[in-house]
């Protein structure tokens, strides 16, 4: 595997991201929500950085099913925070075809968010399925299959340290059985 960004570079694009999120809202209270699994590193180091008033909830939503192409979405908001007359933001891993962002944001929006905006680490240099784009950016990367900080491979890779580039080699390591 090798490395896209280091744990320094991580840190040092995830700073900027907060600064960012931070002057747009000021001391507006916010309810941000992390895009369960891949976001849960980079929602627990954003939100350490962020000064506003913060209620803090979750929503699983996935599209990636052992493979590494985008499949259908599936969405579970059992565990969603109450959004009614709130400002928003959703924090995700990767902003890769864009729909799953666009269907939470649509969601949210229809649970009487006053406001629904995004923050991402990663944003794909590569044709998006959708028209929205995050607001909030930490890195635009190459279109390639990344993990590391929170994103897997198959469950695995999420608790390295640094944001790496699976080779052909190491799908291999993984490939599931066939059933």
């Amino acid at each position: 595997m090798k490395t896209l960004l280091s744990e320094h570079q991580l840190r040092e694009g995830v700073e900027p991201l907060a600064r960012e999120i931070d002057n747009h809202y000021t001391d507006q209270p916010l309810t941000i929500v992390a895009v369960m699994t891949g976001s849960l590193v980079l929602f627990a180091d954003l939100i350490r950085m962020l000064s506003m008033p913060l209620r803090v909830g979750v929503v699983q939503a996935s599209s990636y099913r052992g493979g590494t192409q985008a499949g259908e979405l599936t969405v579970d908001k059992r565990m969603m925070i109450d959004v009614q007359g709130r400002d928003v933001m959703l924090v995700d891993d990767i902003f890769d075809t864009g729909r799953t962002l666009q269907r939470l944001m649509d969601e949210v929006g229809e649970m009487g968010a006053t406001s629904v905006r995004s923050a991402v680490l990663l944003q794909k240099q590569r044709q998006h399925d959708v028209l929205l784009r995050p607001d909030f950016v930490a890195f635009e990367i190459p279109d390639e299959f990344v993990v590391g900080y929170g994103l897997d491979f198959q469950d695995h890779f999420r608790n390295l340290p640094y944001l790496g580039v699976l080779e052909d080699c190491d799908f291999e390591q993984f490939k599931q059985p066939a059933t």
